[in-house]
């Protein structure tokens, strides 16, 4: 069946002959939404492909400053019918114009007729021509195999495409031929089909093969721990050489069921064998993994113990102290020197230190709780030489600490990630500098760089070397500084653009859901030159992402880079498949995104060398074209990246890193490549979760490129997979999350109703709430929606301990109730919601990398005495001091945990200013760090106000700030009036004082009041439910208006929730996601 989703267009039998200039192929909701604003008139309308239902259009209408939005279905047969009512017989169409056609004509059940179609954009070809910035004038050819993916094993490549291995066309091809002749053998009466079982045999060729494999490696297991099994194992195996003709597909059901029994009863009776034998053998050797692991030697730290002056007169002047480390034998050492140069030591085990404390306004300062008596402590400030030996300190603490510990998993594992252009050129033979993370910037202290990392992963772009040498130089290189043999768990390649990522050996079985993905941005988002290669995968219980990508070059190419970071953010297809409905920045708690990112420097080249010369970073930072987009919003909406204290890592001369080649003679004149960060690291987390980065600068060794590579280390807190000590829980001792109230504002010209979809991890499936009971808008580009405790679903998870309730997340994503189409998603830590009463949260809304507004509401998480037990994490034994003030140069740390802040009752009617800074609250950085990007002109005049994208009408909306704080605001912060004369914005607007009213049938916009002639077809608009129109006609009437009918409607959802059933084949897993844009519709 062709159709028209799928992000580019449908089938040219559907669009006919070619596609008409007011289809849009995959524009998203709300570019569709800008357009019809700039048309302006009642009647304009435009087609685009449906974002919920794959082969579905979308038909957009303007009328009264709404926009209307009617689902275009195909049938069985390939038919396309506008949805109507239930009960209503629709008008089905061969093609799109046709059915366009019939709309342009009066009284056919629209909101109103079809007038004014908007014709779609086209861009310049010259627009998508992107070369190479490497010597050669023409993109490179791309390798042998365009796309490859790697996982463990031997000999088992996978792509991401679904039909890799060419089944896909083998059972096209019997659908296509051999179809027909088995269906004529069964008319003449035969018993089997022996086309059909040939396609199969053909098809799990492949599955045989692998199965006899497995087998054969299992048969000398069987033979020692499971001789039942044996026998039949070495049967299958006799016949998987003689099998041949019908009995084959027969024979590979037997060994399944063979394989299935002997990997459930093998482990079972290997444990039995190896008990029986540990009573006679008392000790047994140590893992494999740790045998050759390199201990790690004794760190010796000076230090100064840090003192009030008062206190000195009592102790003495001499308070030089020496901190030796002993990781392998779990000890501190805290030796004070005294007078004749003896020596006062005393010894700490790894159980007797209770916490260490940061200081945030002394950088190199750190307290150490010891344990002296049974429930007495004793606190010691030290002061380190510098910041970076305290930070070396603590991490070697850690790992003493996760060394010596009880526990079975790890709470914490540190991530090594790297990017590098590498030039098209092979890479010297050692790239030590870069894993060992030496050179320029925030590097590692001497004493931690040689401590392993857990994860490594690998990002570069113009890479020719082969998938498999690149793999096996980085293991040399990391056998040779850790003596660890690091185990590949995914490669995946898109031309010369690569990922790898490997593991320490102990952590292998700890990784599971290997997924990989690439996605082009070429020429006509054709050719692999540029374009995206990720990877996803489980560590236990966390989830994590990791995204390398190059992205268009040409200092000029500003929006072509944003809209390639658009495109791969809807296309990769990472992560769990039920998450289809957010983007891959919320798919993750997680995500890595790194890789040649191609933002260059907006300033003279001459000025740009001088500050380089000087050191003099920040003027630069100011002009960084990613930092601006950043700003704006436009790409990478809440993601963050460690302080850059590193010179630009492009363009230098090959073979030296003393000078900058910044000028390239082409075909079409001289062009200027100014030195820039085109290589980049940043990161995006889900609110509650730890994170902290380490390291983030770039080598000074490595010249075979023009690029330098770039490093940054994580230290990421982990979950295990939980395992309730006392089962599933009673219905007495069942947790509950419980939500009060839920109000939403959502940037839209739509009137349509929603509701809310909850997913997650500790949720058997996931949970939808009925239509929101409250709607109103006091500006027409913004819509605020509502929802009582009635409306929402109490949802109980899995399991009811706070141990593992702590660590779990809420995904929440606002839903048109029609049309099934996402407003917005978010993410909502469970962590601060758990207690006895209610507790308000306050975050922000984004769908496809754009913000689409904000959403607050009060829940609590309950959770029974009986399963309150928890311990404390790792990662939660290093804390910051509380009573200092004041915080470092760069960002906070321990702020940028947290992504969402919970609003108290106390504050929500605070001003615009303050209210953007309590809820940006999780997400702010320090006044001296962002000090290093561009301010906007209109928030530097008044500090109070946030710069973020909280200065939209939508906050100002939801926190009903009173008029006279409304009214010192900037005029474009405000809601637009509906007044053209440029004074009246700088007025409150006449409905911020209406808001608190009640809403009544009567309010809202004339139109949605007004009947019509009843037309041939009622076609259901995706503006509400025709059950609420009262025989009305108009589909705009459906929905009740603008805070009026709506709080009056029946609180429950409508007979088919969601809408009535699509026809067999029209839902399709594969989520769409179009290109964004603001929706900016004028109110007058």
């Amino acid at each position: 069946m062709a159709g028209g989703g799928g992000g580019g267009g449908g089938g040219l039998s559907l669009l006919g002959p070619a596609p008409p200039m007011w289809y849009h192929r995959d524009l998203s909701r709300a570019a569709a939404e800008e357009l019809l604003a700039r048309a302006g008139r009642d009647g304009s309308f435009l087609v685009r492909d449906s974002e919920s239902v794959s082969g579905a259009y979308a038909l957009c209408v303007l009328f009264q400053k709404h926009v209307h939005t009617y689902r275009i279905l195909p049938d069985e047969e390939g038919f396309l019918a506008v949805q109507t009512s239930q009960g209503v017989q629709p008008k089905r169409f061969k093609t799109l114009p046709e059915l366009v056609s019939l709309y342009l004509q009066p009284s056919q059940g629209l909101v109103t007729t079809l007038l004014y179609p908007v014709d779609r954009e086209e861009t310049a070809v010259t627009d998508d021509r992107d070369y190479s910035d490497g010597e050669d004038e023409k993109p490179p050819l791309p390798p042998r195999f365009a796309s490859t993916s790697t996982s463990p094993g031997p000999d088992t490549p996978t792509d991401s495409a679904p039909a890799a291995n060419g089944l896909s066309t083998i059972s096209h091809e019997y659908l296509k031929g051999s179809y027909a002749l088995d269906l004529e053998a069964v008319k003449q009466g035969a018993c089997s089909l022996p086309h059909l079982n040939k396609t199969l045999v053909a098809s799990c060729k492949r599955l045989n093969g692998e199965v006899d494999k497995v087998l054969s490696g299992l048969e000398i297991l069987s033979k020692v721990f499971d001789q039942q099994s044996a026998f039949m194992v070495s049967k299958m195996i006799q016949q998987s050489v003689t099998q041949g003709g019908d009995q084959e597909l027969e024979n590979l059901v037997t060994k399944l069921a063979v394989l299935k029994d002997l990997l459930s009863s093998i482990e079972k009776k290997a444990l039995k064998a190896l008990q029986d034998m540990s009573l006679s053998s008392p000790c047994s050797p140590p893992p494999l993994s740790m045998r050759h692991s390199k201990a790690i030697p004794v760190q010796a730290f000076e230090v100064k113990l840090d003192v009030y002056l008062a206190e000195l007169t009592k102790i003495g002047k001499s308070q030089k102290y020496t901190l030796s480390v002993d990781v392998e034998g779990g000890r501190l050492v805290v030796m004070k020197k005294v007078k004749d140069s003896q020596e006062d030591w005393t010894t700490f085990t790894h159980d007797k230190i209770r916490q260490l404390i940061k200081s945030q306004r002394v950088q190199n300062k750190l307290g150490i709780v010891f344990e002296k008596e049974k429930d007495k402590s004793q606190r010691k400030d030290f002061v380190f030489a510098s910041a970076k030996k305290r930070e070396a300190f603590c991490q070697l603490l850690q790992l003493m600490k996760n060394k010596h510990s009880n526990q079975d998993e790890p709470d914490m594992i540190s991530i090594f990630i790297g990017t590098w252009n590498m030039g098209s050129v092979p890479s010297p033979k050692s790239v030590a500098s870069w894993v060992l993370c030496r050179g320029l910037g925030k590097t590692l202290d001497e004493m931690a760089v040689t401590i392993p990392h857990d994860l490594y992963v690998f990002g570069t772009q113009e890479n020719s070397v082969c998938d498999r040498e690149w793999v096996e130089s980085l293991r040399a290189v990391l056998k040779e500084q850790t003596e660890l043999d690091y185990k590949p768990i995914a490669v995946q390649t898109l031309w010369n653009i690569k990922i790898a990522v490997l593991v320490k050996p102990e952590h292998e079985n700890r990784i599971s859901h290997v997924g990989m993905s690439s996605v082009k941005t070429g020429i006509a988002n054709t050719l692999g030159n540029k374009g995206a290669v990720g990877v996803s995968f489980m560590f236990n219980g966390t989830s994590f992402g990791f995204v390398n990508c190059h992205l268009t070059s040409g200092n000029e190419k500003i929006a072509r880079r944003n809209q390639n970071y658009l495109d791969i953010l809807r296309l990769l297809s990472l992560g769990d498949r039920q998450l289809s409905s957010f983007d891959i920045s919320l798919r993750f708690t997680h995500l890595f995104w790194l890789g040649d990112l191609n933002y260059r420097l907006d300033m003279d080249i001459q000025e740009i060398l001088n500050y380089i010369n000087r050191k003099e970073f920040e003027p630069l930072l100011k002009v960084d074209q990613l930092n601006l987009e950043r700003e704006k919003n436009k790409v990478f909406l809440r993601f963050a990246e460690e302080e850059i204290s590193f010179p630009p890592t492009y363009r230098y001369e090959r073979g030296s890193r003393d000078t900058y080649v910044w000028q390239k003679q082409k075909a079409t004149g001289m062009r200027t490549n100014v030195p820039s960060w085109c290589d980049r690291i940043l990161w995006k987390s889900y609110p509650e979760t730890h994170i902290v980065c380490n390291s983030y600068g770039c080598t000074d060794d490595l010249v075979t490129s023009d690029h330098s590579p770039v490093f940054a280390t994580f230290e990421v807190g982990v979950t295990s997979q939980f395992v309730s000590k006392k089962g599933l829980p009673k219905s007495s001792e069942q947790a509950y999350i419980e939500f009060e109230t839920i109000e939403a504002i959502v940037k839209t010209a739509s009137r349509t109703k929603f509701f809310i979809e909850f997913y997650s991890t500790c949720l058997e499936e996931f949970k939808k709430s009925y239509e929101n009971d409250s709607q109103s808008s006091d500006n027409i580009n913004f819509l605020r929606v509502g929802w009582s405790n009635k409306q929402l679903t109490t949802l109980k998870p899995l399991l009811s301990e706070i141990e593992y309730l702590q660590d779990q997340h809420l995904l929440l994503t606002v839903k048109s109730l029609d049309g099934y189409e996402s407003y917005g998603e978010c993410v909502l830590a469970l962590k601060s919601m758990i207690g006895s009463t209610a507790q308000q949260f306050h975050t922000y809304l984004s769908h496809r990398g754009e913000e689409t507004g904000n959403i607050r509401g009060s829940m609590r998480v309950r959770v029974p005495s009986e399963r309150m037990g928890t311990r404390e994490r790792l990662y939660e034994w290093i804390s910051v001091d509380k009573d200092e003030t004041g915080g470092p140069k760069g960002k906070s740390t321990i702020v940028s945990r947290v992504g969402h802040e919970y609003v108290k009752p106390s504050v929500v009617r605070k001003t615009l200013g303050e209210l953007g800074k309590v809820s940006e609250e999780g997400e702010r950085i320090s006044k001296e760090e962002t000090a290093a990007r561009p301010k906007q002109d209109a928030l530097d005049t008044d500090p109070s106000i946030s710069k973020n994208s909280y200065n939209n009408p939508a906050y100002y909306i939801l926190e009903g700030v009173p008029n006279q704080s409304a009214a010192a605001l900037p005029p474009e912060l405000l809601p637009s009036p509906t007044s053209t004369n440029p004074q009246a914005a700088k007025v409150p607007p006449p409905l911020a004082g209406a808001r608190t009213k009640p809403p009544s049938a009567s309010s809202g916009p004339a139109h949605l009041r007004r009947p019509m002639a009843a037309p041939p077809v009622r076609a259901i608009s995706e503006e509400g439910s025709p059950e609420d129109d009262g025989g009305v006609c108009v589909v705009g009437a459906q929905g009740g208006g603008v805070g009026g009918t709506v709080g009056n409607t029946l609180n429950r959802p409508p007979p088919d929730f969601p809408p009535p059933p699509l026809p067999k084949g029209a839902l399709d897993p594969r989520p769409l996601y179009p290109d964004l844009a603001e929706v900016r519709i004028p109110s007058s």
